[in-house]
């Protein structure tokens, strides 16, 4: 049970100042983050570096945080340029392409897609380079919170041996595994988007010709959408999403699956005719799922440890790395005035479901034909279409300006559903009288 009380005086002294669980982009952030204001900060990974993630697909709002990390030169040249998002549509018959220059911000006009092997590992390193301990091939499997002492973190390298430290605030950047909040009881999953993902690596992909090579597409078919991510080494990043119960359905095995899924979708389908398969196909289920926490006494969750939700606007590592800057904060704060870590971590928690909930509202409505309709028919009217782009950017703190068209693009939603659907009454309405004389013969 997790005391609630303010922390008491203790007399022994910690390991360190903060453990952080986990060395992904959120990890490895905060980490550097803390190090860099005087803390001692262990970090626990359990893989070792460089290993295979996916989410290859950054944000334009994600380069003013790798300028502050002092690692955009060396992300910049291990990457390709991301200039906008292409939506193809196979039930309007086209593409649309939206550019980051034309958003309602214009000093942030690309981004990067990466190879996540290669971009995490450059963040970790940053992080051992500002003097936090790095501790790979280690698996946190637990921690506990004594009533009057430090957290106890527990944890089993990969040699077998136990390892045990005490810290005086814990950092969960455990990712998918979602270390504290399965352990305490507060994750939930997410009924308004229950999907799983299929996704591999091919090489000799088609891609867009010129400065849009490097543009993430996202492309609706039957059951789902689909991502094509084009990386610098040329190889491109390929995944479908769909509802879960499509996958329990396929009856045959992953790599076969697959195969028959982007046979399924002609431009996905034409993209890769002449590409070949790279590796291994994955699947990953449970995709989307919140907490009702994102913070304690004496500890933080950040990233994907505290909500993970549909990747289609490639919000992943942006949301990881903005919660670790706004968590950095809270902490230090935190452990320079115990007494007030109440408030600090309700500013967090407030902050981080801010973040969370501006993309969410797009996110449920993606599939929707009144959704697809719209993004397939860009107007921009009120400015309407630069706030759309700034949220597509990573722009989720904007100013009054962009959230007022944010909240017309809503109302432009809510009546074209209402068309729509007035649209069909008449073949509704014509579809019973058929059932009606067929009953009656």
């Amino acid at each position: 049970m997790l005391p609630i009380a303010h922390p008491q005086p203790l007399s022994a002294p910690p390991d360190c100042d903060v453990l952080v669980v986990g060395g992904g982009p959120a990890g490895a952030t905060i980490a550097a983050l803390l190090a860099e204001r005087g803390r001692r900060v262990v970090l626990v990974e359990k893989d070792r570096h460089p290993r295979f993630h996916i989410g290859e697909s950054l944000l334009p709002l994600n380069l003013p945080l790798f300028d502050r990390l002092g690692v955009r030169r060396e992300i910049e040249e291990t990457s390709i340029h991301k200039y906008g998002v292409e939506f193809v549509s196979s039930y309007h018959g086209k593409s649309v392409t939206y550019d980051f220059a034309r958003a309602w911000d214009k000093r942030f006009p690309y981004s990067f897609q990466v190879r996540r092997s290669t971009f995490d590992h450059i963040l970790l390193k940053n992080a051992a380079a500002k003097g936090v301990e790095i501790i790979e091939g280690c698996h946190v499997t637990s921690v506990a919170f004594p009533e009057n002492d430090h957290p106890h973190i527990n944890a089993c390298d990969d040699g077998g041996r136990a390892r045990q430290w005490t810290a005086a605030f814990v950092v969960d950047a455990s990712g998918r595994e979602t270390l504290l909040a399965a352990q305490l009881g507060f994750k939930e999953r997410n009924p308004r988007n229950n999907s799983a993902a299929i996704f591999g690596h091919f090489a000799g992909a088609r891609r867009l010709p010129g400065k849009a090579e490097g543009n993430v597409s996202i492309v609706w078919f039957a059951n789902g959408w689909f991502w094509f991510i084009p990386l610098a080494d040329g190889t491109t990043s390929v995944g479908a999403v769909c509802p879960s119960q499509f996958f329990k359905n396929r009856g045959t095995d992953l790599s076969s699956f697959f195969t028959a899924v982007i046979a399924s979708c002609p431009e996905i389908s034409d993209r890769l005719r002449d590409a070949q398969l790279v590796g291994p196909v994955a699947a990953t289920g449970n995709y989307s799922y919140s907490t009702k926490r994102t913070s304690g006494h004496n500890f933080i969750l950040i990233g994907d440890a505290c909500a993970f939700i549909d990747p289609v606007f490639s919000t992943g590592v942006y949301l990881a790395m903005t919660t670790a800057f706004r968590g950095a904060d809270a902490i230090d704060a935190c452990l320079r005035n115990p007494h007030g870590s109440h408030q600090i971590l309700r500013r967090y928690d407030a902050t981080t479901r801010k973040a969370l909930n501006a993309f969410t509202w797009f996110i449920y409505r993606i599939r929707e034909p009144a959704m697809r309709s719209l993004f397939m028919s860009p107007r921009n009217w009120f400015r309407v279409e630069e706030a759309v782009l700034a949220l597509l950017a990573g722009d989720i703190f904007a100013g009054r300006s962009v959230r007022i068209r944010l909240h017309i693009f809503r109302i432009i939603y809510y009546v074209t559903k209402l068309m729509q659907f007035r649209n069909h009454i008449p073949a509704l309405r014509n579809l019973g009288r058929d059932g009606q004389a067929e009953r009656g013969g």
